[in-house]
């Protein structure tokens, strides 16, 4: 919900800046149809959007994270994406928003009006398809998802999780987590145990390394890999 009064955050955090390739991404749909974005702050833990919310603007991290979950019937999460800097989120099919999101540390965000995104998609085919192409990258990772949550064993999902945060926040060999153990359980569908077991065995392995309680390093990929397959 945008309750927030504007800031002019810097572009900049403990989960660090958007990439350049991510902001290029985002800037052909604003700046190449010029669109007003808008910057937003976030606390730890609060709400950006709702649940069955009017879906109004597509959001993009500029630093910080955000966890976008559903929360079932007997009070369980289920995280369905974890949003990082460059990140779009926020696109709907619909007219309303399918999961809550939250910012999991503080975060800004930049935001434009889904409206607006839409009408200069009608008249525009180079907006059209950079909006089908982030479109079509929130399928792809809601597929891969499918398939992690239900064929994959405890470990497995481990290693595909540390493998995409390897990917995607690795900084000189290392990642920094914003999330905590219990966010990564209710995105695998595991418990907080298990996990936090998994992480145990892989460091016992020779696997991966801590340096504190969410600094990684990943002293074996390959292995990973493996488990991933």
């Amino acid at each position: 919900m945008l309750t927030q009064t504007l800031t002019p955050s810097p572009i900049a955090s403990r989960v660090g800046p958007v990439p350049h390739s991510a902001l290029d991404q985002f800037g052909a749909v604003t700046g190449y149809a010029g669109l007003i974005a808008t910057e937003f702050s976030y606390r730890k833990d609060e709400e950006i959007y709702g649940e069955d919310e009017p879906a109004e603007y597509v959001y993009q991290v500029i630093s910080g994270a955000v966890r976008s979950y559903k929360l079932l019937s007997d009070g369980r999460r289920q995280i369905g994406a974890f949003h990082l800097p460059g990140d779009v989120f926020g696109l709907e099919s619909g007219s309303v928003h399918r999961l809550a999101a939250e910012a999991i540390i503080d975060t800004t965000v930049r935001l434009v009006k889904r409206r607006s995104l839409e009408q200069a998609a009608g008249v525009d085919v180079k907006v059209a398809r950079n909006l089908w192409a982030m479109t079509a990258g929130d399928l792809r990772h809601a597929e891969d998802h499918m398939l992690l949550l239900g064929r994959k064993t405890a470990m497995e999902k481990v290693a595909t999780f540390l493998l995409e945060m390897d990917r995607r926040l690795a900084v000189a060999g290392m990642m920094a987590l914003p999330m905590c153990r219990r966010d990564i359980g209710d995105y695998l569908g595991l418990t907080l145990e298990t996990v936090s077991r998994a992480l145990s065995q892989l460091q016992a392995q020779g696997v991966l390394g801590f340096s504190g309680a969410r600094q990684i390093v990943l002293r074996n990929r390959q292995r990973l890999r493996n488990m991933d397959a």
